[in-house]
């Protein structure tokens, strides 16, 4: 499927083709691709087919079915989407049951007319850079299928990129959005934090999003996704202006950029900085930024992220019973987690790492009150093996306190707005991501400057849409 986003949608609304046609597009692209990626989970043809109808027959009558009319979606297997399992990547929830509703942010696509397809794959709680699963085995990346479409979000990454839809869903509490964007070549947004509601209250670090091929999916989308909602107190009040109208209308120019290769602490491939500072170069020319020198160095809070996250992993895997006999069941990456902190967890200070975080919060909070911008290499490396654990190595250098996403976790601390997008080739051919990072609130800014630099320098295309 070739179509975007807001191609489809339009087109489908206009009657120019059917959403049953384009449903249709869907799966026999899936038939053809998925079997060597493993991006899709779950699929529901009849629901699917019922929906387009529907919308088809809307359009018939002069309704317009909404502004993601006939969309084809992959919904990330971390929510709720009616008619389907949350299996979140586990063996140990292979038999949940099926839901009967949808969260409250597939609700919304759902209500501007896109069509939930199926589930896409997920690293097992989240808890991975690639995707990796005991229940549903590997998934792989569409530019080359040795390497992952990165994690969390792997399967959502990998459908897109393929082609087979043109939005899935992701959710992002350390990067899980960004970096399969980047190892994929396609634009992903961390929206401010409470940018999108969440149905089961109050989040620290994790927020939900999704993850297309152009600029203008995206803002079309988050115009849709984005809005408060009484259930979660953390929901930010609508922006009063359209995302989709404001990617090609916001002045931008003169805002102050930073850009750094490493914050003083990543360990980072030299190509992947290389290809990522172009990127920057371009933007800035083209945006009218104004480059500021900055010896910013925030604290590297990767460990303390971890101790607070994984502290209690044994205890809570112990009281769902996954522990201690389920043990073998355990994906690659989450049974060596469990392994660590059976290793460090006497020697954490969680009160320590608490600490750091805040002091983390309160370095964004200064740096961001003198600049606009911080830009950096999306990830510390190009997509690694499929089947392989999250990188300690990288350039041959000690990476064990960044991994393959060691600028991910800031901008989920600060609540902050963080995007991927794409920045070049490896020399091998495989895609590296430009982040750029923004003042809390402002993803407007985001999507207007991932916008001048995809009209100036046009991407790559993923192998789906060559």
């Amino acid at each position: 499927m070739t179509r975007s986003v807001v191609e489809t949608a339009e087109a489908v609304r206009a009657g120019a083709i059917s959403a049953e046609a384009v449903v249709a597009e869907a799966f026999e692209r899936i038939g053809r691709t998925d079997a060597s990626l493993n991006a899709f989970v779950a699929l529901d043809r009849e629901r699917a087919d019922a929906l387009a109808r529907e919308i088809d027959a809307r359009v018939a009558k002069g309704e317009d079915p909404g502004p993601l009319a006939g969309v084809p979606v992959g919904v990330k297997d971390m929510e709720d989407c009616a008619g389907f399992r949350t299996t979140q990547g586990s063996w140990f929830l292979r038999d949940a049951p099926v839901r009967d509703r949808d969260s409250h942010h597939v609700a919304r696509l759902r209500a501007a007319g896109a069509i939930p397809i199926g589930k896409t794959a997920t690293a097992e709680f989240g808890m991975d850079s690639a995707t990796n699963t005991k229940l549903f085995g590997v998934t792989r990346n569409p530019w080359n299928a040795d390497t992952t479409p990165g994690g969390s979000s792997g399967g959502s990454s990998a459908a897109v990129a393929a082609g087979m839809v043109p939005l899935a869903t992701g959710s992002d509490a350390a990067g899980s959005i960004r970096e399969p964007a980047a190892f994929t070549g396609l634009v992903g947004l961390k929206p401010s934090h409470g940018r999108i509601a969440k149905e089961n209250g109050f989040a620290n670090w994790s927020v939900r999003g999704a993850l297309t091929r152009t600029v203008a999916d995206t803002a079309r989308y988050l115009d849709v996704a984005a809005g408060p909602d009484d259930r979660d107190r953390q929901s930010l009040p609508a922006p009063g202006y359209s995302y989709e109208s404001r990617i090609e209308t916001l002045d931008v120019a003169g805002l102050r950029a930073v850009w750094s290769a490493d914050l003083g602490y990543a360990v980072v491939e030299p190509e992947v900085v290389d290809i990522a500072r172009r990127a920057a170069e371009r933007l800035i020319t083209a945006a009218k930024l104004v480059e500021v020198a900055s010896d910013f160095r925030p604290v590297n809070v990767y460990r303390h992220l971890g101790a607070i996250q994984l502290v209690n992993l044994e205890a809570d895997f112990t009281a769902q019973g996954i522990l201690p006999d389920g043990f073998d069941m355990l994906s690659p990456q989450v049974q060596y987690f469990v392994d660590l902190m059976r290793r460090e967890a006497a020697s954490i200070d969680v009160k320590r790492s608490w600490a750091e975080i805040h002091r983390l919060e309160q370095q964004v909070a200064g740096f961001f009150a003198d600049h606009d911008l911080l830009m950096t290499p999306a990830t510390a490396c190009r997509p690694y093996a499929a089947d392989g654990r999250i990188p300690d190595l990288v350039d041959g250098r000690d990476a064990s306190e960044g991994g393959a996403e060691p600028f991910g976790a800031m901008a989920n601390i600060c609540w902050n707005p963080s995007i991927s997008i794409p920045a070049g080739l490896t020399a091998d051919g495989l895609p590296v991501g430009l982040q750029i990072t923004a003042r809390r609130h402002r993803d407007d800014i985001l999507l207007r400057l991932a916008r001048l630099l995809e009209r100036e320098w046009p991407w790559t295309p993923p192998p789906g849409y060559e």
